[in-house]
């Protein structure tokens, strides 16, 4: 068909897009796109819903870092191995080069900024999920089918800021400026599982008792409570024996009652004994109508244990319990149930050695609770693998290696993020990993005992003394009296 000069047939189709509206949607994918390479493993433990995208407010703009992304990024930092802000973003990096996207910035001023923006409600409502996991109660309980408890505490340090020091001041033996900021933290871990199912934070000021009775809700009754002597408290035993909580510690402050003063003798060693009510002090952390509301007298057991195994400095001490049946609860069996306190201390170390937690990062104490989280649940997710395992493998949680456990997890993380994966293929890589971590045992190795020596020498280095400023400033002048 003839055409007039100056007209033409427009062209079909839609216009071609621009260099630039291509990388806005390759930008825009990954936006919508979790990056969450750790989430492929640990994405079973974590409802999703807690993760959406925020219909208002700080978390609501559709950025590179959203909420699960940022979430991901900061869980995938504290189980690194060097555990630096640098290393999330690389990670992002990585992710973006593997799936074909232009690559961010090598900043890190956009991730800690995302990270202040997340909720710190958001991951302790997470953290609680991990901890109220059903199985974590019904699992191999130890002792006639009732949950034992296990509580302890610990301190951490964390970078020295004057916020840090407000909040957490160091102690008070060191010369300002050469010290560092130290938290106390007092938590309640399952027994049979390792699962940490709450926690408390106070300062050097703060004595594990009153944490300790911040968390007493974590009680269901019918629960054994498990603690070392710092626990040993009339007050404490009896509130507890309210709740239907029995109690399992070990005496301090207090003589053992002789066999001329028990209230009956079971067995050699194996007393039913009272304890009368002390005496009310104005330095006590409870008030006189709390102190007059306690019973007058408590009935307990008490259990003298000797040690004859080598490697230890106790020979014997003292158990007293509120499980005075003896039938239903041998003696033996309080005492080995005892022993087991120590897999807290195990606990504790997984969580500091293992994961490096034992000197946090951040620098604000607004961060430092946020990390002091996710490090917790990154310990439960461990902790839910090791579980998975077991069923795999009819084998205890206890004989399966933390260390190993987390080094397959680390392992598997990168392989887990490729784009050419399929489900099927996923799926493979996760059941391989549960049997992975199955086979990473811990072997028996009774009474064992080294000496607790090192023989690696450290560097000859001066100590610092001083605060660091006035370190540099005495290294010039001395180095320019050299000179001069």
């Amino acid at each position: 068909m003839p055409m007039l000069p100056g007209f033409h047939l427009p062209k079909r189709g839609r216009k071609p897009h621009s260099q630039q509206q291509k990388f806005a949607r390759k930008i825009t994918s990954l936006r919508q796109n979790s990056f969450k390479q750790i989430g492929e493993i640990f994405g079973q433990f974590i409802p999703t819903k807690l993760l959406k995208q925020d219909p208002s407010g700080k978390m609501s703009r559709r950025r590179l870092f959203t909420k699960e992304n940022t979430f991901w990024s900061f869980l995938g930092q504290v189980l690194d191995a060097d555990g630096g802000c640098r290393e999330a973003v690389k990670k992002l990096q990585s992710y973006a080069s593997n799936h074909g996207l232009r690559l961010p910035s090598s900043s890190t001023a956009s991730y800690c900024c995302a990270r202040k923006k997340l909720d710190e409600n958001l991951l302790v409502e997470v953290f609680q999920h991990t901890a109220k996991w059903s199985g974590a109660r019904r699992a191999s309980h130890s002792l006639n089918d009732r949950q034992v408890i296990v509580v302890d505490g610990t301190g951490v340090t964390m970078a020295d800021t004057a916020e840090n020091q407000e909040l957490w001041p160091q102690s008070s033996n060191q010369k300002p400026g050469c010290g560092f900021p130290s938290a106390r933290i007092c938590a309640y871990f399952s027994l049979q599982t390792g699962t940490m199912l709450s926690y408390a934070i106070g300062n050097k000021k703060s004595n594990e008792l009153p944490l300790f009775r911040k968390q007493w809700s974590t009680f269901e009754a019918g629960d054994i409570f498990l603690g070392d002597k710092g626990f040993c408290s009339y007050f404490d035993l009896a509130e507890l024996k309210k709740r239907c909580v029995d109690s399992v510690i070990t005496l301090a402050r207090r003589k053992p009652v002789g066999r001329k003063n028990c209230i009956k003798e079971f067995a050699p060693d194996d007393l039913l004994i009272e304890w009368k009510k002390p005496v009310y002090r104005e330095m006590v952390s409870y008030s006189r109508k709390t102190w007059e509301d306690l019973p007058d007298k408590l009935v307990m057991r008490q259990i003298k244990v000797k040690v004859t195994q080598s490697g230890f400095r106790t020979k014997e001490f003292h158990i007293v319990t509120t499980l005075i049946d003896q039938d239903q609860y041998l003696k033996d069996e309080i005492a080995a149930l005892y022993l087991k306190r120590w897999d807290v201390e195990l606990f504790f170390r997984d969580i500091k050695t293992t994961m490096g937690f034992d000197i946090l990062r951040c620098q604000s104490p607004e961060m430092i609770k946020k990390e002091i989280l996710m490090y917790f649940i990154a310990y439960n997710c461990i902790r839910r693998i090791m579980l998975q395992a077991t069923q795999l493998v009819d084998i205890d949680i206890r004989s399966i290696s933390f260390k190993g456990s987390l080094q397959a997890i680390r392992s598997w993380e990168p392989r887990l993020g490729s784009s050419r994966l399929s489900t099927n293929e996923r799926q493979n890589m996760l059941s391989d990993l549960s049997f992975v971590v199955a086979r990473c045992k811990v072997f028996d190795r009774p009474g064992r005992s080294d000496p607790r020596c090192l023989k690696r020498r450290p560097k000859p280095y001066q100590l610092l003394n001083k605060p660091r400023s006035e370190m540099v400033e005495i290294q010039h002048r001395s180095r320019y009296e050299k000179k001069a």
